[in-house]
């Protein structure tokens, strides 16, 4: 007797090869028999006629961490068949967290979200989602920025030793309670001041965990072949798997440089350094509006840079260096997609520069003032990139599908602002517009990139196949409608053709929609 069993479903068993119509039985969490099932001894049976069946999505670049305590249900995630994340990119962690970054945190997720942030290991963070639940599986990376500014505070200096032996202490303890490896954000304080020695040395601590090195490197746009070898020397100095996020070349002027990007990859690939990438399907990247600033403004943490923007010799300095920068065309090219103030609330969806003129300021005004005003919490959509060139990264074999987001929703506290649109589509936007109509790939591989893939890479056993023993983790999909509606005009828009998605063996996802079971797991390195 099973739990579940789909029948004559075109199953794509996410090892990339051919899919083939079968049957799938489901007992408790496991799938237990892939093959033609006669005797329909089951609670629950879905005709899988026309569909397809694959294994669930692994987001292998997620910022889901506080999200999940808010809302557990993982709507924009679940809802587009993501069943395992791997959060803690870009280097920001919800654990572990002390000193500042938590006080700071704390006083931000209370007011903004009623959360309660209650740890500062990586165990009590787990121990709390367990105690909530959550729809999805989750692993945590550790974020050097986090760690660093616990540590050290968001400060421009080199680490000493004894700092660089409690960074050190403080990742082994979080690798022993499950972390599957440690990244670094090299674009956002305060890993910006960090030397590449000092991640090296603490990547050889990951790398003797058995974690992986994840990076955003230092710059993806003028200095990004340096950026790109500097990362790749990290990995080889410390023998660590490297997984370089959201791969991009940002800025036209930098769009000719992917060629020699690939080059350097791959001769490092060749060399026998272990090297992997991911990339989300779209032309327009998403941060803080604070990224613009320079990185000397952020030397001593959040208040030191509102200090400075509001002092009149360096908000001169900093206005003079966006100047500098940034044309009045790049500006138009960046829209404010959420803020926290009512005041403000007027300019989401409009460009800095269409914002500019709304409110009769100067640009660099504009910017000053907004980001005073919002206490730096401003979200920005930068469309900087090229879709010839993100058809290129992703179609390479190395390269997987990351959405580079938390999960939000349509409603409540998670579905403020103009989230960018990968939030709710990036999945289904793979496998409607670059399988079905571009057939940049076909559905195998691209399933390939968005199951068993990430699961590998980041040491994921017994899921992300459609395997006899393999855990249930199950997308049910129609080949011929499934799309991503989402758009920047209007984002909070859950995909087409998504029919059932199965997390641990319970549906969580029944005909577009969502269940409210809370079968994911906190999943581990062990």
């Amino acid at each position: 007797m099973y739990d579940l069993i789909i029948k004559n479903v075109k199953i794509y068993d996410g090892g990339g090869g051919k899919p083939f119509v079968s049957d799938v039985g489901v007992k408790g969490d496991r799938i237990m028999k892939v093959g033609i099932i006669n005797r329909l001894e089951s609670a629950e049976i879905i005709k899988g006629e026309g569909l397809c069946l694959c294994p669930g999505f692994v987001d292998i670049h997620s910022h889901s961490d506080y999200y999940l305590l808010i809302d557990p249900l993982a709507q924009s995630k679940v809802r587009q068949g993501v069943t395992t994340e791997i959060g803690g990119n870009c280097g920001y962690s919800a654990a572990p967290i002390s000193g500042g970054p938590l006080d700071e945190r704390k006083k931000i997720y209370k007011e903004q979200f009623g959360l309660d942030l209650d740890w500062t290991d990586l165990k009590g963070y787990i121990e709390k989602i367990n105690r909530n639940g959550i729809s999805v599986n989750y692993c945590q990376l550790v974020g050097h920025n986090t760690v660093r500014a616990s540590v050290m505070g968001s400060v421009d200096r080199k680490p000493s030793s004894d700092d660089m032996k409690t960074m050190e202490r403080i990742i082994e303890d979080a690798m022993d309670s499950g972390a599957v490896g440690m990244s670094v954000g090299f674009a956002y304080a305060p890993s910006c001041f960090a030397k590449k020695e000092e991640v090296a040395l603490l990547c050889k601590t990951i790398r003797k965990m058995g974690g992986i090195f994840t990076t955003h490197i230092r710059n993806e746009g003028k200095t990004l072949i340096e950026s790109i070898e500097e990362v790749i020397d990290i990995a080889r100095e410390s023998d660590v798997r490297l997984q370089i996020s959201h791969l991009k070349t940002s800025g036209e002027e930098n769009w000719e440089k992917l060629d020699r990007v690939f080059e350097l990859i791959e001769s490092a690939i060749d060399d026998g350094i272990d090297i992997a990438c991911d990339r989300y399907p779209y032309t327009a990247g998403n941060t803080g509006l604070q990224a613009v600033l320079p990185d000397w403004v952020f030397d001593g943490g959040k208040e030191k840079v509102i200090e400075r923007l509001r002092n009149n010799k360096t908000g001169n300095d900093i206005r003079n260096e966006l100047l500098k920068k940034y044309s009045s065309d790049d500006w138009d090219s960046v829209m404010i997609s959420q803020v926290v103030t009512d005041k403000n609330k007027e300019i989401e969806g409009k460009s800095v520069k269409k914002g500019a003129e709304f409110l009769n300021k100067n640009i660099l005004d504009f910017v000053v003032d907004l980001l005073i005003e919002e206490n730096m919490e401003v979200d920005a959509i930068y469309f900087s990139m090229n879709e010839d060139n993100m058809k290129k990264i992703l179609k390479k074999d190395y390269v997987m599908i990351g959405s580079d987001s938390g999960a939000r929703s349509r409603n409540g506290v998670l579905g403020a602002g103009l989230p960018h649109p990968r939030t709710f589509g990036t999945f289904p936007r793979v496998l409607e517009k670059y399988c079905r109509e571009e057939k940049l790939f076909d559905l195998s591989t691209a399933i390939y990139k968005m199951t068993s893939f990430p699961c590998e890479r980041i040491g994921i056993k017994q899921r992300g196949k459609i395997k006899e023993g393999y855990f249930a983790d199950i997308v049910i999909f129609n080949p011929d409608t499934v799309s991503d509606t989402a758009t920047y005009e209007s984002p909070k828009k859950y995909p087409d053709g998504i029919e059932y998605v199965i997390v641990n063996g319970r549906i969580t996802v029944k005909k577009g929609e969502h269940t409210g079971v809370k079968t994911g797991r906190m999943l581990n390195r062990f």
